[in-house]
């Protein structure tokens, strides 16, 4: 983690159009690095396996070496992830408990090359590619889904994500706006499709349904006017097309180099003609060549192609460069050749041979390798699963941190059995202030975050999510979000403050359900003190049906690049069953101690929400982190407890309080004031006291119980409070 926060790690997710290296650095730009304490993590995740291709285990730290550009460095952090001991079929809820850090997690990028590839290969492939999304990657791997043309180079459709069904649905409709059905686009790139799009039927080319074969016609068209284009150009025309292919690749391995773990692009394609690189190989004798031949022994060099006779130096060159920017971002690249997808012509037959040269150099030279059969390229690549099974993760500090934006090369040594492999990221790019990184990168950086569900406290910002009933089996989620100001403001206080504001829920089976966003832009003038005593609380809201959620909020701001980010459980009933259900206790809070700011509805003209946070008819705001004090008097902290089908009878309140441990404590009294009338079946308000009595000063958990004599039913929940003295 940066100790500077005005430096951002390049930690992304995703990849670029037309993204390149940051502008160089100036006088000033190095000064400012001058000025402070520039340190910084490096982690770098190292797979060992023995010659048979097993991962060796039970190494230690002690076991291994790091060598930055040739000077040892003390590992400061050390991890063992192996996957073997999760479950491929764990999927729970909080995808932190598998503990992976983003380091440590595979990341695949299925990059489809729809230039140099017929419409009806590309169309194929696609069910290949989904049946590796669903059958062979593990849990807690990511993979994005990319296409990529000479004219507009690679274009993400969606960011690196656990999330299988939006993968599927990105895989199936290669992001033909006419098969998608997003009404509102996702800023972060996790969604390509509503988040009622389903795995299964999505790529059933071979069903008769008459949805599916529409979906195929309406694909094959668009793939084909891609294809129509490309076929415009003349041979003449080839070497350049290659070059801007392969510069645009470079451009996106750049950016690749700045996320972290171990890549594999996987790219399917027909390939270029190989004989642009390496010229005719002696094996393969046309009668081109033949004619050629004919006339250098007849002295007539002018009308020998020698590009094509002996390979173009300059166009090889621009192919190394992008192989070598692929191997600087620990990335490797899977080509897969999909010619043998579709019938070829006679004389297309002969061309496939020269294009796989060309898809077996591309793989060879980033440590990858060339896929012949696209059916059944996962299982193709079962070795690689296999050797990255188990990863170490070491971490250090660099002694020496380098320049701004500047590639330190890595070597790692291990006391391993003899013969084994050693496999990590062969060096790493220094950090760069965040006021340099191009719009593209920080939305990244932040869908990095987002997918990673690691908590970042870069920013304090706590978070309030309570499902209340909208019908029979959906839920209204309104989700507050408290953000420090004094860490918005630290080091930076302008007059006008941009904060983004990114929320995404995730469902059990790690797919996104919903999500909002926000650029909130404050003025601040002539508040600022009153802003970095307070903060800024933001009111969005989500929509769910029953079940258990992993909710994701990122906080940023724009100017310094600071960065909050925090995890909440949901847990939506379902309230048509009947059963008991008791929301989040909601501790009242005074007015004007936050600038409020609440969602924008996605249809200025639509109806308005009726707001849930209402007692006796007045409306209030609730705490997303109480503070509680013992000063009072007695009187307590006001609470508002709402629930469903809690009962008809009395009712009595119990509260439990635990440290921040998770220990019991003696203390704390609630005591029930009123039962409200909501005129709403079913849902019931309580209005409570809260008093702290005999807590010390620290952080607990409140849970409140609800018990209904009657039937002895008791729902329960809880919320995070901080007692003052």
């Amino acid at each position: 983690m940066l100790r500077d926060r005005r430096f951002g790690v390049l930690a992304l997710a995703g990849l670029f159009l037309g993204a390149a290296p940051g502008p160089a650095q100036g006088p000033d730009d190095l000064r400012q690095f001058e000025d402070r304490a520039f340190v910084f993590e490096v982690q770098v995740p190292v797979n060992v396996t023995a010659r048979d291709g097993e991962p060796v285990r039970g190494l230690g730290p002690n076991d291994f070496q790091i060598l930055d550009d040739g000077e040892v460095q003390e590992i400061t952090g050390f991890r063992v992830v192996d996957l073997d001991l999760i479950a491929p079929d764990e999927r729970r809820v909080i995808e932190a408990d598998y503990g992976i850090p983003p380091a440590a997690r595979r990341h695949f990028l299925f990059l489809f090359d729809l230039s140099f590839s017929a419409p009806t290969s590309v169309g194929k492939a696609r069910a290949a590619a989904q049946e590796f999304v669903l059958e062979h990657m593990h849990p807690t791997d990511l993979a994005a889904v990319a296409v990529q043309t000479v004219e507009s180079g690679p274009q993400l459709l969606i960011t690196f994500t656990p999330d299988r069904a939006q993968l599927a649905r990105a895989i199936a409709t290669l992001g033909n706006p006419r098969l998608l059905n997003l009404a509102t686009k996702d800023p972060l790139g996790f969604m390509i499709d509503a988040p009622s799009a389903s795995i299964a039927g999505a790529l059933d080319v071979g069903g008769v349904n008459e949805d599916i074969r529409a979906m195929e016609r309406d694909l094959n068209a668009y793939l084909q006017v891609i294809g129509n284009e490309m076929a415009k150009y003349e041979k003449s025309y080839a070497r350049g097309q290659i070059s801007s292919w392969t510069g645009s690749l470079q451009a996106m391995a750049r950016i690749l180099a700045s996320v972290q773990g171990r890549k594999h692009v996987v790219l399917f394609t027909e390939g270029f003609d190989g004989r642009l690189l390496f010229g005719r190989q002696p094996d393969f004798f046309d009668q081109e060549m033949h004619r050629e031949q004919e006339a250098i022994d007849t002295g007539q060099y002018g009308r020998v192609d020698t590009d094509n006779r002996y390979g173009n130096t300059q166009l090889l060159g621009n192919v190394n460069r992008m192989l070598n920017e692929f191997q600087r971002a620990n990335a490797a690249i899977h080509t897969v050749d999909i010619s043998g997808l579709r019938a070829d012509l006679p004389e297309e037959h002969r061309t496939r041979i020269v294009h796989r040269d060309a898809l077996h150099y591309l793989a060879n030279e980033t440590g990858g390798a060339l896929h012949e059969d696209a059916n059944d390229f996962g299982a193709e690549l079962s070795e690689v699963l296999e050797s990255s099974t188990v990863t170490y993760l070491l971490s250090f500090e660099p002694s020496t941190p380098g320049e701004p934006g500047e590639h330190r090369r890595l070597r790692v040594r291990a006391r391993a059995p003899k013969s084994a492999q050693i496999s990590h990221r062969m060096g790493y790019y220094t950090p760069r202030p965040f006021d340099d990184l191009h719009p593209m990168e920080k939305r990244l950086l932040a869908s990095d975050l987002i997918a990673a569900a690691a908590e970042r406290d870069d920013l304090a910002i706590d978070v309030l999510a309570a499902p209340f009933r909208a019908a029979e089996d959906l839920a209204y989620v309104p989700v507050i979000v408290e953000i420090g100001g004094g860490g918005l403001l630290e080091g930076h206080e302008p007059a006008r403050l941009p904060v983004e504001i990114y929320a995404y829920v995730t469902d059990e089976k790690s797919e996104m359900r919903d999500f909002f966003s926000r650029v909130v832009t404050l003025d601040l003038s002539g508040r600022e003190d009153a802003f970095g005593n307070t903060g800024l609380k933001y009111y969005g809201h989500l929509e769910l049906g029953p079940g258990s959620y992993l909710l994701r909020v990122l906080v940023r701001n724009s100017l310094t690049g600071a960065t909050g980010v925090e995890t909440a459980e949901i847990r939506v009933p379902a309230f048509e069953a009947g059963k008991p259900a008791l929301l989040p206790p909601f501790f009242l809070e005074e007015p004007g101690s936050w600038f409020l700011v609440r969602e924008q509805p996605a249809d200025q003209y639509a109806k308005t929400t009726v707001y849930p946070f209402t007692v006796n008819g007045e409306p209030y705001v609730p705490s997303a982190a109480p503070l509680v004090r013992g000063d009072q008097g007695g009187a307590g902290a006001e609470i508002c407890l709402v629930g469903y089908n809690l009962g008809r009878g009395d009712l009595a309140l119990e509260a439990t309080v635990v440290d921040a441990q998770g220990e019991p404590v003696d203390g704390g009294a609630l005591h029930l004031r009123e039962r409200t009338v909501t005129g709403i079946p079913g849902l019931d308000k309580l209005v409570a006291a809260f008093d702290p009595a005999d807590l010390p000063a620290g952080d607990y958990t409140l849970t409140v119980a609800v018990t209904d004599p009657a039937t002895r039913l008791r729902p329960a929940n809880s919320i995070p409070i901080k007692v003052l003295n």
